[in-house]
């Protein structure tokens, strides 16, 4: 039962990871969020999918950004309703931040939970794997 709730933990972690990193690109393509939830229910079989589908967005999106735009600030409504300004590139860190967070919030649950093969993490691991 412990591990079936820790389990459930990092499960509705990485929802709420995958579901952030939608939000923010709507945010930057200037799209409402509304109906988007920060925290919805996750199901660990979608999160291949839903990994690959948001790579592929935040790509496409950065390859139409011209480079002037990373400082241009973008207007937009949080999950509370309050509203807001930021750049571009303040944005990215956000997701970037976020990201990383809360992979290792994940990475700490499974591993104080008989976590033994957990993958690696490691961004530069990543970078090499991409470059081979």
């Amino acid at each position: 039962m412990l591990l079936a709730r820790h389990t459930a933990q990092a499960v509705k972690l990485m929802a709420h990871l995958l579901s952030a990193e939608q939000l923010w690109l709507q945010r930057c393509k200037h799209i409402s969020t509304a109906g988007i939830s920060s925290w919805p229910e996750g199901n660990a079989e979608t999160f291949d999918t839903i990994i690959d589908a948001n790579h592929r967005e935040w790509i496409a999106f950065l390859n139409g950004v011209t480079e002037d735009a990373f400082e241009k600030a973008i207007h937009y409504q949080n999950s509370i309703g309050e509203h807001f300004d930021s750049t571009l590139s303040d944005m990215i860190t956000q997701v970037l931040n976020h990201g990383t967070h809360t992979r290792a919030q994940i990475g700490q649950i499974l591993k104080q939970n008989d976590g033994d093969k957990l993958p690696v993490t490691d961004y530069i691991y990543y970078s090499r794997q991409l470059n081979n």
